[in-house]
């Protein structure tokens, strides 16, 4: 398997204040990462600086062999980033087809085939962005990732605060979007089992370390450890 993403001594923050502490790890082509550790302790940190949005103080961020950190954020999109934030950020005085159309480049994920995996924006189509419910904004705003066919889909939290039947619909997209169509992915999420399960490595950050690494399988199958590292396992 060809390395995709490779992360050296990385440090970076908001401003003066560095959250990341010497932050390093692989990421295989086709494959999914979990990432995980309690609340603020640095994983949306490293997943806005991945996609550009943060102050980098040490350290490098290389996709496919290119310098991200040396870029900016609507270049590191160019060069196959994929970012859907907690914000969601879609347009929310344009269309839902207008939003994928708007941010389209070209490659295999086009609005329809984002509609064939979201019936619900299929049917809402000409429905602004004010107009859709909260799940069917997230579902917008990973479609808006996919139309720009990147290389590597950054996922912040994906389904905080959604019914558990959207929960259900977006893990089975995603888990299409990642194991069936091979695109990788890094994952942030509070519901740890239900992300391992889809995922191949795992990462856990506290204060803005990595504490600990393993398999995905592994790491879901030590309930215990999970408990000690998140307290969150039962």
């Amino acid at each position: 398997m060809s390395e995709l993403l490779r992360i050296e001594n990385l440090s970076a923050g908001y401003g003066e204040a560095v959250v990341l502490h010497d932050v390093a790890f692989t990421l295989g082509e086709g494959q999914t990462l979990a990432l995980l550790g309690r609340n603020g302790t640095g994983k949306t940190t490293l997943i806005n600086t991945l996609a550009g949005a943060t102050r980098q103080h040490g350290g490098s961020i290389t996709l496919g062999g290119q310098a991200l950190h040396k870029l900016a954020p609507h270049q590191r999109a160019a060069a196959g980033i994929g970012w859907v934030p907690q914000e969601r950020n879609i347009f929310k005085s344009l269309t839902v087809h207008e939003n994928l159309t708007a941010v389209e480049r070209p490659g295999k994920w086009t609005p329809q085939r984002v509609y064939e995996m979201f019936p619900r924006l299929a049917e809402r189509k000409t429905n602004l962005g004010t107009q859709l419910s909260g799940g069917e904004q997230q579902m917008l705003a990973v479609g808006r990732a996919l139309v720009l066919n990147p290389g590597l889909l950054l996922l912040d939290e994906p389904l905080e605060g959604l019914a558990p039947i959207i929960v259900e619909e977006l893990l089975r997209a995603i888990r299409r979007i990642t194991q069936d169509e091979g695109l990788s992915a890094i994952i942030v999420e509070q519901h740890p089992q239900a992300i391992l399960a889809i995922s191949d490595e795992a990462v856990v950050l506290d204060h803005g370390t990595i504490v600990h690494t393993d398999s995905a399988a592994s790491l879901r199958s030590q309930p215990q450890v999970l408990d000690r590292l998140l307290g969150v396992a039962r």
